[in-house]
């Protein structure tokens, strides 16, 4: 049953008792841990209190500055900072607070005890029980970068750092293959050792998923999860002509919640 977006609360929606490691821990095994629970963010603490949140983004970063992952503490990296928001928090004030700040969002209870983090997965999971269904044309990444099959992955790494980009279109005989994204580097690249000067190909995401451009947020959402990814090929006609991302369809949301009947 649908019900209203500002009923949608936090504590319904978060991932709760994330995982958590000390600043002391290894960052190699901080990459494994994420990789092997398939999560995008790693709550750092310090006595017990979260400090800072290490994403795919700033190891990806690191590799690209150092050509490898270096065998020092996770502490050594400057993590992401966060907001700490109320466990009653309503989702669409998390969303709103997430896209004005571009920020990570890390939930504590009345105690100020740290309980969950909410993710932009999480709010779009929590979206698609509303009737809103908002397009997503003013949202949408329209600006695409891509990398050749054979380049390496350590390319396509530079691209992503440069650009500051999650993704790369793989192309291959001048026509889209697949997509590389941070996920793939720590899950295909990383957790296997592999060689970062190997071809990226061998390492994306592929068959690329894509739908028509007109598609609206909840039904790209209804995709993304059941392919079980964070971003979608947008086509007019044959042709690739943008992304759209788990944030690209909070951002619409929390924009048009105001049309929900």
């Amino acid at each position: 049953m649908a019900i209203k977006t500002t009923e949608l609360t936090v504590a319904d929606y978060m991932t709760p008792r994330p995982i958590t490691v000390n600043k002391g821990y290894s960052l190699q095994d901080a990459v494994n841990l994420m990789a092997e629970h398939d999560i995008g963010n790693l709550v750092i603490e310090e006595r017990r209190k979260p400090i800072g949140i290490l994403t795919e983004r700033e190891i990806l970063s690191h590799l690209v500055n150092h050509k490898k992952i270096q065998n020092i503490s996770v502490g050594k990296i400057k993590p992401t900072k966060f907001v700490a928001i109320n466990l009653q928090s309503r989702i669409i004030d998390a969303a709103k607070i997430m896209i004005s700040q571009k920020s990570r969002l890390l939930v504590f209870d009345d105690n100020k005890k740290f309980v969950g983090i909410i993710t932009a997965t999480d709010m779009v999971r929590a979206f698609r029980r509303t009737t809103n269904n908002p397009d997503l044309d003013e949202f949408v990444s329209k600006k695409l970068y891509s990398v050749k099959y054979d380049k390496s992955v350590l390319e396509a790494c530079k691209i992503m750092n440069d650009k500051r980009i999650g993704s790369v279109i793989v192309t291959k005989d001048d026509q889209p293959f697949g997509m590389f994204t941070e996920r793939d580097l720590l899950v295909n690249v990383l957790l296997n050792e592999s060689d970062v000067q190997n071809p990226v190909g061998g390492y994306c995401t592929s068959p690329l998923i894509t739908v028509g451009a007109r598609i609206k947020g909840s039904d790209a959402a209804k995709i993304m999860s059941k392919h079980n990814i964070k971003r979608l090929g947008l086509t007019k006609g044959k042709k690739l002509f943008g992304i759209v991302t788990a944030r690209d369809i909070v951002d619409a949301f929390q924009w048009s919640f105001g049309d929900e009947t």
